[in-house]
């Protein structure tokens, strides 16, 4: 089972709460900054199913935060 940071189980999120947690962008979006290599990573399952994980996706938010104006 993978873990995050903090030797936890990690949550896995399904692409829905991922297009909810980012504002609603479309599923298409999502799936054309996957083509695009912008996306987080994600993991396929053996259904073939995406998910997320919490800490990869709280990182990928972290790495796209803008600094505050100078």
């Amino acid at each position: 089972m993978a873990r995050d940071s903090r030797g936890r189980p990690a949550e896995l999120l399904t692409v829905r709460q991922v297009l909810d947690e980012l504002g609603g962008i479309s599923r298409r979006t999502f799936y054309r900054c996957r083509e695009l290599r912008l996306a987080p990573a994600c993991i396929r399952l053996p259904n073939g199913v995406l998910r997320i994980r919490r800490d990869v996706l709280d990182d990928w938010l972290e790495e796209r935060a803008e600094g505050a104006a100078s």
